[in-house]
């Protein structure tokens, strides 16, 4: 069995602590929690929830492809919310990415850093 890769790309937010953004082992990528970091400044975008979970799934789908697979390719995915108040909203941006063949998903409330309201990491298949 082949090592796992680190996946690192400069179009998704850079890791802020000891993790990688993402990891390829086997036919799989796993990606950290992303928040609605822009990549260029490392800040949270300003904005709510539906622009939050717009950025956030941007910046999985430049991990994804700096893996060689894309959002199609997602079978999980796990969000965290800091309030499940905004889970319609969220759903509906959500459903935009994932049109044909959504993943499988788990959705939960949680304490997010940097008053983020969103937080989502991703399991895709790669080949």
């Amino acid at each position: 069995m082949m090592p796992a890769q680190t996946i690192k790309t400069p179009h998704a937010p850079a890791a802020i602590g000891p993790y990688s953004q993402g990891k390829r082992a086997g036919t799989l990528v796993f990606t950290a929690g992303q928040l609605a970091f822009d990549p260029a400044t490392g800040k949270l975008i300003a904005g709510g929830i539906r622009e939050q979970t717009e950025q956030v799934l941007k910046n999985i789908a430049a991990i994804l492809q700096a893996a060689g697979t894309d959002l199609s390719r997602v079978v999980k995915t796990t969000v965290f919310l800091a309030n499940l108040a905004d889970f319609p909203a969220m759903n509906e941006v959500y459903a935009q990415f994932f049109k044909d063949e959504p993943p499988a998903r788990s959705t939960v409330q949680a304490a997010l850093l940097r008053d983020a309201l969103i937080e989502i990491e991703a399991i895709a298949s790669v080949e």
